[in-house]
């Protein structure tokens, strides 16, 4: 791998991934309530940008209208970038993503991201129910992003073009799991954000890739990699390791093939699960990625995987059933900027 200058975390952007959790006994109504008071807390503690992901047929997660959502965080905020984390084009007609996108950055001049994955954010049914074939796959993503730069491009040539959308100055992120955005992002010169907080055995030969065979571009003249990482920080240890059995529980159950509302923690996780899901969840939610405990504990962990992957940005995750304790974790966080 190339060679990098050391960083240090609190001298990169760290940004906020917000899955937009609907706890257990409550609605998607009080998600977007909470979610508006993390982006207010978040902007002013210094967070760089704010990003929502596109899932559906997950009752625990409330952001399936991600430009929606969006538009309503942008709207509550003033200077914090807030975009996808993604959208997963393949669901869309690339036109519509321009438009609505475009419509976004009109609105929120200078804020706006646009960070594009090629899953479906779902299951195969839920697939078939949003794009009404399956013909469209992950295999054509290349070919959707081309079309989507097109009508941002614009021109008076074209036959069909976006307003608004058509010259909109938005930031286009190819977000992945594996090594084949990387490739992507590299060949057109895009910045490229890494799903290690799910996917962290991978993290390392797909930022290889991505950097090993960038091509500059008009956008970028060097590689730009994000990383996300999984963050349950709280005042004791005890506490913290308490709350995360609140998203240990939710990566079972989407194991299990039955999703469900955000769970509040449980005490004794073994009383709830099986030998052989608490075996599994190490898998799901590697240590060097999922990084659980006080701030001193946070701390040295996020060092030691920024060391690991030389990111220039963070994406933090914090998946934790009580608001209050959601909040004093990127609190928390935040604190270590100011180390």
């Amino acid at each position: 791998m190339t060679s990098f200058t050391p960083k240090h975390f609190h001298n990169i952007p760290l940004s906020v991934l917000d899955l937009a959790p609907i706890t257990e006994g409550s609605d998607a109504s009080q998600s977007f309530k909470n979610s508006v008071e993390l982006a207010q807390h978040t902007e002013e503690w210094g967070f760089h940008r704010y990003w929502l992901a596109e899932h559906h047929n997950m009752p625990g997660i409330a952001s399936s209208a991600t430009s929606v959502v969006i538009g309503h965080i942008a709207g509550a905020t003033k200077h914090i970038r807030v975009g996808s984390g993604g959208i997963m084009l393949p669901n869309h007609a690339p036109l519509m993503i321009a438009e609505q996108f475009g419509t976004l950055e009109a609105m929120y001049p200078g804020r706006i991201d646009l960070g594009l994955g090629r899953a479906p954010g779902s299951d195969q049914a839920t697939a078939y129910a949003l794009r009404r074939t399956l013909q469209s796959r992950g295999e054509d993503f290349p070919e959707l992003v081309e079309e989507l730069e097109g009508y941002f491009a614009g021109g008076e040539s074209a036959r069909v073009r976006a307003f608004p959308g058509e010259g909109a100055d938005i930031p286009i992120w190819l977000l992945g799991s594996s090594g084949f955005s990387a490739q992507l992002a590299a060949h057109k010169g895009l910045p490229f954000a890494f799903a290690s907080h799910f996917a962290a055995e991978y993290t390392l030969p797909a930022l290889r890739l991505y950097r090993d065979n960038f091509k500059p571009s008009e956008i970028l003249k060097k590689p730009y990699a994000m990383v996300g990482v999984n963050v349950i920080a709280a005042d004791t240890e005890e506490k913290a390791q308490f709350l995360a059995t609140s998203q240990q529980q939710q990566f079972l159950s989407l194991r299990r093939g039955a999703p469900t509302p955000l769970k509040p923690p449980v005490e004794n996780l073994e009383e709830v699960v099986s030998s052989y899901e608490l075996a599994s969840l190490s898998q799901s939610l590697d240590s060097r990625t999922t990084l659980v405990g006080t701030k001193e504990t946070v701390k040295k962990k996020l060092e030691q995987f920024l060391a690991e992957t030389e990111a220039d940005e963070m994406i933090i995750n914090s998946q934790i059933y009580d608001q209050q304790d959601r909040l004093r974790s990127y609190e928390i966080v935040a604190e270590l900027l100011e180390v």
